[in-house]
This record gives structure tokens, sequence and C-alpha cells, in this order.
């Protein structure tokens, strides 16, 4: 068992000791590792959003997260939430991004925060306030004064926020990294001059709201010094970061997939993640993030698309309704626990990559104090493999990482599952479900009820599609068009007598048919 091997290893080497988070410490970082308080650090990160969940979900999703062996929980900021009226702000209830943060503290956890503000997260107008769409010139995400004007002021208000608290690790806080934008690097190639000249402007804002500690861009490999550019994906081994001088790290390693109506329920293999995981960190990682750690739900009308539904459940190690999945949550807290037993060697020297043979690889950590750990790994999809290590025989499955923490004792490896594997199971129970949240039943469910079709009161004529948000304000999902056509008594159809076929082509999401005031047809 991994356990028992990683505990024997605890009791019989001095030199492991057991990270303890002590806040109040300058936060900077080097080629190796992010640095706090002057020492390098691997560290295990898990995304929660905090309106994806209930406060009172909040501690026990941290304490899991702790259980599960992370250092850090990593948060977006959603400014549709917290500005949905121009100065006008919200940060109650779900949206109480400041009590979310103390929370993780006192777990005794760090924080990330992703404050973007575009968030994308699959969220309704990828995080944007409806009103920012209406500002006279504005253009989103590039060198446009209108834009940069608002999200420069909006971005302050969350830094302000958290200095007034000292949530900064430089106050004392929990708070060790922030993000600036958000994936940009996928789609500037589309704004030319005025895309990388947003991001220098984006880079030099963050950096002159001093929060103490290192900003980071994800998916953008020309992020201008200091800022980290970090990676996001399935797998991210590969990764190098843009300067020599920047640690490598892996803002969003997806646990799952969001779910799309009619699509299949995501899943991703615990052994897959696993062996991701062990990779990253086997290939000079030292900051690792699961996107996510628990998904949650997506509330009201915040899904964003296409068909998003509102479960946000990502395959993730923690549920939907935040129980433990297993094997997941399992087979990871071991993956970190042995993890964890090779930090001193990690952050200590770059490695090493003795020759195995074809789809292997084997990644040597050794100081000149005797330190030494080491990964052997069988990248191969199809064969187990024995291989010859240090005088030592050791089997690799297929698609497997082995972790030793002292060059010699495989205490884990990605594909042998040793924890407890649970098969859940539903019960039937009724439910009452009221139209409105203030008249619901016990849990308080609700829905949202709106017309299908449309009603003489809201109906206009105008020619052409029109532009969605213009037209509906956000204020509904639907935007139905009508067209009709009269069919004199006389006019032949089919002289077989078949049925007539109605052909319409059309993207449009839905369709109902009608004659003579009749519902005849759907699709």
């Amino acid at each position: 068992m991994a356990s028992k091997e990683i505990l024997l290893l605890v009791l019989c080497w001095g030199f492991v000791v057991l990270a303890t988070t002590s806040f109040g410490a300058n936060v900077t970082y080097d080629h190796r590792a992010v640095v706090i308080g002057g020492k390098r650090r691997v560290l295990i990160s898990g995304s929660i959003h905090y309106p994806r969940s209930t406060p009172e979900m909040w501690p026990d999703l941290i304490q899991k997260s702790k259980d599960g062996g992370l250092d850090v929980i990593e948060t977006y900021v959603f400014w549709n939430l917290h500005e949905p009226v121009r100065n006008q702000y919200n940060f109650e209830g779900r949206y109480d991004l400041v009590k979310f943060v103390k929370l993780v503290a006192e777990a005794g956890l760090y924080a990330h925060l992703r404050i973007g503000p575009y968030v994308c997260a699959e969220w309704n107008f990828g995080g944007f306030p409806l009103w920012l769409h209406f500002i006279p010139g504005i253009q989103f995400r590039t060198d446009n004064e209108p834009f940069k004007a608002e999200m420069q002021r909006f971005t302050a208000k969350i830094v302000d926020m958290m200095k007034q608290e000292k949530l900064y690790a430089s106050q004392g806080g929990p708070i060790i990294l922030s993000q600036i934008e958000n994936e940009y690097g996928n789609i500037d190639s589309a704004y030319g001059a005025a895309g990388k000249s947003y991001i220098k402007w984006a880079a030099g804002m963050a950096l002159s709201l001093d929060t103490g500690v290192p900003w980071v861009m994800c998916q953008q490999s020309d992020a201008p010094d200091p800022i980290i550019n970090t990676c996001n994906g399935f797998y991210c081994d590969q990764f190098t970061p843009n300067s020599n001088n920047k640690p490598k790290m892996w803002t969003e390693n997806w646990s799952g997939w969001f779910l799309s109506f009619g699509g299949a329920v995501p899943y991703r293999p615990v052994e897959d993640l696993a062996f991701a995981v062990a990779r990253f960190f086997q290939r000079g990682g030292t900051f690792q993030n699961y996107y996510m750690y628990h998904g949650g739900t997506n509330f009201d009308r915040t899904s964003g698309g296409p068909f998003i539904s509102t479960s946000y459940d990502y395959d993730a190690p923690l549920d939907e309704y935040g129980l433990i999945r297993q094997p997941k949550w399992g087979h990871l807290k071991d993956l970190h626990k042995a993890i964890k037993l090779c930090e001193a060697a990690l952050v200590a020297t770059d490695p090493t990559y003795p020759s195995l043979g074809p789809n292997l690889e084997a990644t040597v950590y050794k100081t000149g104090s005797g330190l030494c750990s080491a990964f052997l790994a069988n990248i191969g999809t199809n064969s187990d493999v024995t291989v010859k290590f240090n005088g030592n025989s050791y089997l690799l499955p297929a698609w497997s990482v082995s972790i030793l923490p002292d060059c010699k004792n495989v205490v884990f490896n990605t594909a042998k599952i040793n924890s407890v594997t649970l098969v859940p199971s539903f019960s039937r129970q009724s439910l009452q479900v009221a139209a409105d949240s203030s008249d619901a039943i016990g849990s308080g469910w609700s829905y949202i009820n709106e017309p299908v079709g449309i009603s003489k009161d809201d109906a206009f004529t105008k020619p052409g599609l029109l532009e969605q948000i213009n037209t509906t304000a956000d204020q509904s999902d639907y935007l139905w068009y009508s067209l009709s056509t009269n069919i004199k008594a006389d006019e032949p159809l089919l002289e077989d007598g078949s049925k007539t076929v109605l052909h319409v082509q059309s993207l449009g999401h839905a369709l109902h048919a009608f004659i003579n005031g009749k519902l005849v047809g759907e699709e």
C-alpha cells in the first residue's frame, strides 16, 4: 500500500519536515518555484468558485480540499456579479469574496486570486457586466480607452478591498498570487498590434496596483516581465516559461470538463489525471492547480454558452454537491503525499534525465548534500515494462509514473489505485417545486418561468437578424423570430395526397410550426 510506504519514509528520514502555512511572508519567484518567506515551495492548488456554491458549503469544501493535500485555493473574480449596475456593488451572500478568502486563510491555506476581469469560465458574458456593452465606443479586451478605464477601475476596486482586509501575503494574508486577463493568447492574433499593446498595458496596470505578490497571465506566451506566463490544458509537462527566470506553473489542469445540454457526462479517469500531475512535477513544475477541484452549480442564469448546463460538476474530486468523489479524491491525495516527500529535492536543484529506452523516462533530482528523488515514467499506452534504475528493477505499467522520494523505493504509481472506490446510489424522494423561491417548500428550490414564443406586448417588426444582447438586454435567453404565410384554399399542395413537408433553413436553436393557430410540430 502506498500510504504505508509513505508513513515509513516519514518516520525514517530525519530531514523530512511537514510544511505549514505561515502568512505575512514576502512572496517572490525564481526559475524553480514560487518563493514564500525565502523558501522555494512545491504548491498543489485547486479551483473553487465561491458563487458556484453557498457560504454554508465553503468551510467544508475548503477543509476537504486541505484534507486532500491542497496548499492553495484558486478562484476567479466575477465582475458581473459584483457590479451588476455601474458603480453599484454586491458582495453579499454567495458573492462575499472577502469572507471566502478569509475562510481559506482560517483553514491554513493560501489563495490565488484570478481577477481577470474577463474569466470565460463557461460563465454568462464571460464575466463582463451587461452595462459594459453599452458604453459608447467601447471595444472589449483591446487597446481601447473606454474599456481599459473600466477594467482598471474594477481591478483596482478588488485589489483595494483585499488590501483593506489585509489579505495579501505581504500584509499577513493568504493571497500569494494574482492573475490579470485570462487566456488572451488564444485570441490575441485577431487584435493585431492593438492586442500586443493591450497586454503590455494590462501587465503594467496590474503591477502599478502594488499587491506585493507576483502576477500571472495564463496562456500568454509573451507575458511581459515580471508577469509569469502559465499553462492551461490536460497536459502541461512539455510547457516552458518564456524566461529562464520564471517558474513552470500550471493554472488549469482540467480534472474533467463542463457539461453541455444533450452531451455525454464528462469523465476523466483519475489514473490519467494523476499521470498528468506526476509528469508535470517530474519535468520541473512546482505549482499545479486543478480546474476544478470543486465545480459546483451555475445558479440563476449564470451559465455561459454554448448550451452549458446548470451543473458545473466537472468530474472534480469534490462533486457538484461538495461530496468526496472516490477514487479520484483519494488517489490524488496519495499522489500529493508522494510529491511532498520529494519537495526538498525538487526545489533544491534542476533535474537530470538518464535514458531508459523508447517511451521510458527517468528524472532525477540529486543534490550535493545527498538529497535524491526520482520519477520513472512509461509514456507508452500499450505495454507494461520492467526497467533497470540504480541497480534495481521496477515494473512500470503503461501510461504511468512511479515516484521514488529516496531514488530507491516506489511509494506511488499513478496507475495503481489504493484508495477506496465508491459507487453512488440514488433514492427516489418527493420534492415540491415552487414557481417563486419565497413559496418553495423544504430546500427552497425555484425555477424561472419564461413564455415560449412571441407575446403581442413584446413583438415588433424589423428586417434582418438582431444582435441578441442589444435586443434582450440579457433579461431573457430567448429571442424569437416569426414568419407566416397564407395558403389559399384553392392553392395546390401535393397532388399525390402525401403530407406536406415544411423545409426551414435556420441557425435557430428551436422551431415551432403552427397551422391556423394550432401547434403541428417542433424541432
